[in-house]
């Protein structure tokens, strides 16, 4: 029988009843148990705190998950128990904070859950490192299909925290959307965070060691410095102390500093993620680590491109390869030191390899080897620079390390295609065409100049 229009009226308005029982009747036992039950109310307008922490209590007792309706529901700070499992109908579950030191929070609470749930700071004044949420010593978390929102410090504070923060949405934070201390094995991964004051995603260590985070898949924007500094704050991802850290797929823009700042962060790899306006270093290893993977990433504009620094305090080795790098501007910050470079596709000091990479327009130098004497066992081949004031500059000061610059293909340059430098000042002609000549520390050869 084909179906006519009044079949189908029909079949809508009983499909629309069906679905409006689903969502305003209570969950079976089966499935866990409604918080109005314990005489929480959407909507009522007065606090719920002392019904909603009765609720979650006897709920996480008892291993029960609990369920909130759509609506509005104003509360202090909740204390999360071990076992708690709070869910929300995604987009409509808002909970209101009222006052206190957190609107959740919980200490050694394994196998939490929040899920579908809006959790609005209203801006309302938290003690300082406090966010929205705070959970410490926590395993088995997860923080799922959330809205994290208006915060007046952190959106999300996680200290020993073993679990997942995923698929949900960070914005409106007056300091960091989230911030991890000393995890033990956590996945962020899939989460829109925009419009933080000073960070993205923080994964920190009170002291250098292993970390293990996972930062995937995310969605940054608009990210600002209003605290000022010169790259503490900034930062679309800040990776500092935390080691064996994988940073991948991120999808990162408008960020008044650096798309991927790694801070002494040993094993950080950072992987295939598109960045775009990015106001200093956009990829960037510095202090005292020891190896970082910076590869198959797209970088465009950024005041440098990619940085792997600082060997003066011990930063060292690294595989820099098959990145694409343009649009770099020659400004920097304020509040960035005046003698950093600028306009830089790639710069590195030591134990390190540059390979496969392309870079066009970058108005000081497409690559940069060595700063002074900082400069290592560094090895530059088959990268593609166009569009370069010098293709590649390469410390020449005395002290300097060796270099080998080979196969590389070099177009447009304007002052020369391989330079020597005294920190920022060219003083050699164009290697590519008249060889080392009294550098033996440098390998200079099959390079292709047009």
């Amino acid at each position: 029988m084909r179906p006519n229009r009044r079949h189908f009226l029909a079949l809508a308005g009983a499909a629309a009843t069906v679905a409006a029982t689903r969502v305003n009747a209570a969950p079976s036992s089966a499935a866990g148990v409604d918080a109005s039950q314990f005489g929480v109310q959407a909507g009522s307008g007065g606090d719920q705190t002392r019904a909603l922490q009765k609720a979650i209590d006897q709920a996480a007792g008892s291993r029960t998950p609990l369920w909130l309706q759509p609506g509005t529901y104003r509360v202090g700070t909740l204390k999360l128990q071990a076992g708690t499992q709070l869910f929300g109908v995604r987009g409509a579950t808002r909970l209101l904070f009222n006052d206190g030191s957190a609107l959740l929070e919980g200490a050694g609470c394994d196998n939490v859950t929040l899920s579908g749930l809006i959790l609005d700071g209203v801006s309302r004044p938290l003690p300082e490192g406090r966010g929205i949420i705070n959970i410490a010593a926590a395993r088995n978390l997860r923080i799922l299909d959330c809205e994290v929102v208006g915060s007046s410090r952190q959106g999300i504070v996680l200290d020993g925290a073993e679990g997942e923060v995923r698929s949900n949405t960070i914005q409106g934070i007056a300091n960091a959307g989230l911030l991890s201390v000393n995890a033990r094995g956590l996945i962020i991964a899939d989460n829109i965070v925009r419009t933080c004051g000073n960070n993205g995603i923080q994964v920190w260590r009170s002291e250098s060691g292993n970390d293990g985070t996972i930062v995937s898949g995310n969605r940054i924007d608009g990210i600002a410095a209003r605290a000022g500094g010169s790259g503490q704050n900034g930062n679309a991802i800040n990776v500092f102390r935390a080691n064996n850290v994988y940073v991948g797929n991120n999808r990162i823009t408008n960020v008044a500093f650096s798309a991927v700042r790694g801070n002494s962060a040993s094993n950080l790899q950072v992987v295939a993620n598109n960045c775009q306006s990015c106001g200093e270093v956009a990829l960037y290893a510095e202090f005292g680590f020891e190896g970082a993977v910076i590869s198959q990433n797209v970088v465009d504009g950024a005041s440098i491109g990619v940085a792997v620094t600082n060997f003066d305090h011990g930063g060292r080795m690294a595989t820099v390869q098959g990145n694409i790098i343009r649009n770099l501007s020659n400004r920097r910050p304020v509040g960035t030191d005046p003698n950093d470079g600028a306009g830089i596709g790639i710069g590195v000091e030591a134990d390190s390899a540059v390979t496969g990479n392309v870079i066009e327009g970058a108005p000081l130098a497409g690559i940069t080897i060595g700063w002074g004497r900082f400069l290592r066992d560094v090895s530059v081949t088959g990268n593609v620079i166009r569009r370069a004031n010098m293709g590649i500059a390469v410390s020449v000061s005395a002290g300097a390390g060796a270099a080998v610059i080979a196969d590389n293909l070099i177009a447009e340059s304007t002052v020369g295609a391989i330079v020597g430098t005294e920190l920022k000042r060219p003083v050699t002609g164009d290697m590519a065409r008249d060889g080392a000549g009294r550098f033996a520390q440098l390998a200079i050869t099959g390079n292709r100049v047009r």
